[in-house]
């Protein structure tokens, strides 16, 4: 199994930045394929960004592109975003999520990833 625990949510006004960290502990070897989603209150839960073990290949929704970056540290089992120029539509709780499979496709769909952590809020302000 593995375990996910987000981090660095928060209040922050339009225009703003954060990174969010998600640790991953527990049989992290077969953490291939890493995302973000998030899911704002009476919608569901939407593809952020996906990045593959060795971190060459990355993907973006198309509402975050160029604004969003996704990262990774292997050595730190950790998860990384870097979300700047933040607008209001960005709030939400943020999820990070691995899947046990290597194979880069799919890569924006739920259910395809197998391990979620409980999620970290992000309130963007006007």
């Amino acid at each position: 199994q593995v375990q996910l625990v987000e981090s660095g949510g928060g209040l922050v006004q339009a225009g703003g930045s954060l990174r969010l960290s998600c640790v991953a502990s527990g049989r992290t070897f077969n953490t291939y394929v890493m995302g973000w989603f998030r899911q704002a209150p009476g919608k569901e839960r939407e593809f952020v960004s996906a990045i593959s073990w060795s971190g060459t290949n990355t993907a973006y929704a198309d509402t975050v592109k160029g604004r969003f970056t996704i990262s990774r540290d292997n050595a730190k089992s950790t998860l990384y975003l870097q979300m700047n120029t933040l607008k209001p539509e960005d709030t939400a709780v943020y999820y990070c999520a691995t899947r046990t499979v290597a194979l880069w496709k799919n890569y924006d769909s739920r259910s395809e990833y197998q391990h979620w952590g409980q999620g970290t809020q992000v309130t963007v302000s006007l």
